[in-house]
């Protein structure tokens, strides 16, 4: 079975949420849909969006899996930003929770050690 992957974020400062994502995801978007909805493609077919939707925003909860769960942290500290929260699950498993100014959680999770 193919599967794309479309995870919408919604925001009421569109401006603003497009620097911060921009400095957690390292990048630019990958193209801008709209004037009000820019997207990433973090893998073939497997995207995320942010898009001015103000009655609906802070209210994302997405969780990507990694590789490189450390790398990816430290190269998110050097763009300034720091997670709110890390845990590590009884399986070893990691997750490092970040959150845009409006209250949307993106998780990173990584493989145990």
């Amino acid at each position: 079975m193919a599967l794309d992957l479309y995870a919408g974020i919604p925001v009421s400062d569109y401006a603003a949420a497009l620097e911060w994502y921009e400095r957690l995801l390292g990048s630019p978007p990958t193209f801008v849909a709209s004037d009000t909805e820019a997207v990433w493609e973090l893998a073939e077919h497997r995207s995320v969006f942010i898009e001015r939707c103000p009655e609906h925003a802070g209210h994302a909860m997405h969780t990507i899996f990694v590789d490189d769960f450390d790398g990816l942290l430290a190269r998110i500290a050097e763009r300034g930003l720091g997670p709110v929260k890390r845990e590590t699950y009884s399986n070893g498993v990691r997750k490092a929770v970040y959150r845009d100014p409006e209250g949307n959680e993106i998780g990173f999770g990584g493989a145990p050690l």
